[in-house]
């Protein structure tokens, strides 16, 4: 997902942080809340700061006094999440203001290979264009779900169905880390730009693995953290992409989807989103069969 701090929004910069934001919305926004020493939430912050990128959206208008909970841009002004990386083609289904709410890396939907008749979850799937895209691809017969945790993001998903007037997609509410779902309940499983926020990706992995059916589909796009960052960059990646959770490598993730049972793992990257980072295309299978 995008980036959740900018480094260059106003509001967030240290030579205006101390008096921009009021204390409670500074806590969002800039993410300087104080915490426990214990631990930090980090599902409950990221939810947080996307529900304030929802309620955004919703109002139209910046989050916060000028700068945003969730910006699309790296410190050169490059966009390199959101809506630009979508041709025309590849958002046929999605209304407009569902595809320019978005705040993902890539287009999974372009690489997922989608048929008529399959069902396909979305997890983190804010404010449902990754959705609305796979709901016109599988057809009538097929079904789209999409999995958030956050209230505001399924109300912004739920009105941009509506108004795009598909039917076969339903918003559920849950953790990537505990699906909602049953046992090989979708042919594939799509994220975009989630699963790099999340504490426990070894889990967010298992799952995605276990709602899925034999044979089924694992098509994502994530970040991953160069193969020689240092523990500094590391620390200030996360910054950048996720702001808390941080980054697999690509050794990192090819190990927990092997770890999940998912095979014919492939990771393409696509562009780079920091000096330390790119985002890529991940891709994997689940056996046919299960292993003897």
């Amino acid at each position: 997902m995008a980036d959740l701090t900018s480094p260059t929004a106003p509001c967030c910069s240290p030579q205006t942080a101390s008096s921009c934001c009021e204390p409670a919305e500074k806590a969002v926004c800039c993410g300087m809340a104080a915490a426990p020493e214990a631990a930090v939430d980090i599902r409950e912050t990221v939810r947080e700061r996307y529900a304030v990128a929802a309620r955004a959206v919703a109002e139209q208008r910046g989050a916060g006094c000028g700068c945003e909970a969730v910006s699309t841009t790296i410190a050169a002004g490059q966009q390199v999440f959101g809506s630009v990386l979508y041709t025309e083609a590849e958002t046929a289904g999605a209304t407009s203001a569902a595809v320019e709410a978005s705040l993902g890396c890539g287009v999974p939907t372009a690489v997922a290979d989608l048929r008529e008749g399959e069902t396909v979850l979305d997890l983190g799937s804010g404010a449902g264009a990754d959705v609305l895209i796979s709901a016109r691809r599988v057809g009538p017969a097929g079904k789209a779900i999409g999995l958030d945790m956050t209230d505001e993001m399924l109300a912004l998903a739920r009105a941009n169905a509506a108004q795009a007037e598909v039917r076969n997609v339903e918003f559920v509410k849950g953790y990537i880390e505990d699906i909602p779902l049953p046992d090989a309940a979708v042919d594939v499983v799509i994220s975009n730009c989630v699963i790099n926020l999340a504490a426990d990706k070894r889990k967010v992995l298992a799952e995605s693995a276990r709602v899925l059916r034999p044979g089924g589909r694992f098509a994502v796009s994530d970040i991953i953290a160069d193969e020689n960052m240092d523990d500094a960059t590391r620390a200030d990646l996360a910054a950048y992409t996720g702001c808390i959770a941080g980054a697999l490598t690509e050794a990192e993730f090819r190990a927990q989807l092997h770890a999940a049972g998912l095979t014919d793992v492939d990771i393409r990257p696509t562009h780079r989103v920091h000096a330390a980072a790119r985002s890529a295309i991940v891709r994997a299978r689940k056996p046919a069969r299960a292993a003897a």
